[in-house]
């Protein structure tokens, strides 16, 4: 048996414990181009980024179309003693916790994710994406050609990054994906010498391997000029006679200048829907770092930049291959809230997570100016964006286990009663529901399994009369602070537990930041300079 390639650093085999919180919306920060109608379509979460991703994991896994992030490089001194390099340990732990949980957000059939990396950590990215998301789903390595002109600065002038590309089904995925657009180089070999009203075209030869073939694409053709043409050895014509006939007829057959040539079929330009997507992305489609800059600088003024944009253009290029309209599309990296604006503006729906302040001083302001109509930099002519739409803006709530001043974990006195119950039903896997007329029914796993979370201290007179209310097959968790010990003994389709005790083997509570502290990337002022 063959040994598992695999990365093997300080703490990988230590897992993450992150809390599963709930999202508390934020009513005043939330926006809609009305200011009312606020849609659940579009999310702005602002926390740390692992825990926004546990507290989507419930409700969102396998329903995100399309994930693009731009995590830290981990440049700087991440590799000057990499043997005992920490900082590098500490990257691929920050790396491998999210990237599980991304996984499994995704569309298990349609679903594709796209990571920003440059050389520094590229290589052994690419190794832990193989572990978590199996090497057979891996698509492509993107290059994107990040500088237009030369960069003298470093030994070897760096001009690109990458994009690493892993899909849920790669067969799938080159079925469902969307060309791209032809440029102009890609379309100079259409062109139209004979004035044709239906514009520029180019000749396509009409034969094809005659393994598979049928007797209607072996026949003799005639050209205008009298040659005579059949199929050369080993081959056929890719038409069948009926086929040619029609397209004859239609002038659809091009056989040269002189009207004696061996036939091709005409296609137009016009009929052509793009191009397949290939891991070339030059800035001249796709923008680079000084058109991102622009774009910032356009939204924000020079005095309040962002360190590390990437163009509009670029993540229009991955939301167009990976998604359609109406799609979802996720951001756990959100930066300036570019993904999210990109998003927008095609029509897609869009999850944002940034856990520093750029989740108020630039996502929120960048998008606030999007769907108000106010951003007309971008892709915004491109898309024909004339603003509207909306999004609800999240805050992480706190955790929900505390120490009191003698140290014994309690509930966080932060949580109101409904806030209590949804953390409960989110941590045991019920789904949070509360029943308008009976008051134990508040979250449910199945049609007959309850959970109902009290802070109130609960008898066996309590479980008695909950009990003369059930349906036969009904059965019911009770999560509170404290109860009678007889309550135990009281029913065998109620059972109990006290709120901490339950919860705190699950996970870990306490910790609002895993983010580790990580080196950004440098970013450049002057990226033309020669």
């Amino acid at each position: 048996m063959s040994k598992k390639l695999e990365l093997v650093w300080e703490g990988k085999e230590t897992p993450l414990r992150p809390e599963p919180r709930i999202l508390i919306e934020k009513p005043e920060l939330s926006y809609s181009v009305d200011g009312e109608n606020v849609s659940k379509d579009n999310i702005l979460i602002h926390g740390d980024n692992l825990l926004a991703l546990k507290a989507l994991e419930k409700d969102y896994s396998g329903k995100v179309k399309c994930i693009y992030i731009d995590p830290p490089y981990n440049t700087g001194s991440a590799f000057e003693h990499y043997d005992d390099n920490f900082e590098h340990s500490t990257w691929l732990n920050l790396m491998k916790g999210r990237l599980e949980i991304l996984w499994k957000l995704l569309n298990p059939i349609d679903g594709s994710i796209w990571i920003s990396i440059d050389d520094d950590e590229r290589d052994y990215l690419k190794i832990l994406c193989d572990e978590i998301f199996g090497r057979n789903n891996f698509l492509a390595s993107l290059v994107w050609q990040k500088r237009y002109s030369r960069e003298n600065r470093e030994a070897i002038g760096d001009v690109h990054e990458y994009i690493l590309v892993y899909a849920k089904d790669k067969n799938r995925f080159k079925e469902i994906r969307n060309l791209v657009p032809m440029n102009e180089e890609q379309a100079k070999v259409y062109k139209n010498p004979n004035n044709d009203p239906k514009g520029r075209w180019r000749p396509v030869p009409m034969t094809a391997q005659a393994g598979h073939a049928t007797s209607e694409q072996f026949y003799e053709i005639i050209a205008p000029g009298g040659k005579v043409f059949t199929p050369p050895q080993g081959r056929c014509w890719s038409l069948s006679k009926a086929t040619f006939e029609k397209l004859r007829a239609e002038g659809r057959i091009y056989f040269g200048k002189d009207n004696n040539s061996q036939p091709n079929t005409i296609r137009y330009l016009s009929e052509v829907a793009g191009v397949a997507p290939w891991t070339w992305m030059p800035s001249d489609e796709v923008g680079h770092t000084d058109s991102a800059k622009k774009e910032i600088m356009d939204l924000f003024g020079k005095n309040n930049i962002f360190d590390t944009p990437k163009p509009e253009r670029l993540i229009q290029r991955i939301i167009h291959i990976a998604t359609n309209e109406g799609d979802l599309v996720l951001d756990s990296f959100l930066g300036s809230g570019t993904t999210a604006a990109v998003a927008q503006k095609m029509g897609r729906r869009w999850i944002g997570i940034e856990m520093g302040n750029h989740a108020y001083t630039h996502c929120k302001v960048r998008l606030d100016k999007v769907i108000s109509g106010e951003d007309k930099g971008g892709i915004t002519k491109d898309v024909n964006y004339q603003g509207g739409g909306s999004y609800k803006f999240y805050e992480l709530a706190p955790t929900l286990i505390v120490k009191n001043a003698l140290g014994i974990e309690v509930i966080n006195k932060e949580y109101n009663a409904e806030q209590l119950a949804a953390a409960v039903a989110l941590h045991e896997g019920y789904d949070y529901q509360p029943d308008e007329n009976i008051f134990w029914k508040q979250s449910k796993a199945s049609e007959n399994s309850y959970l109902f979370v009290t802070t109130s201290y609960i008898t066996p007179a309590t479980i008695s009369q909950i009990e003369q209310m059930m349906g036969k097959d009904e059965y019911l968790l009770i999560a509170c602070k404290a109860f009678d010990s007889a309550c135990e003994e009281t029913s065998k389709k109620i059972t109990i537990k006290k709120i901490p005790q339950m919860l705190l083997k699950l996970c870990e509570f306490g910790k609002d930041d895993y983010s580790l502290n990580i080196v950004n990337p440098p970013f450049y002022e002057d990226d033309d300079e020669e």
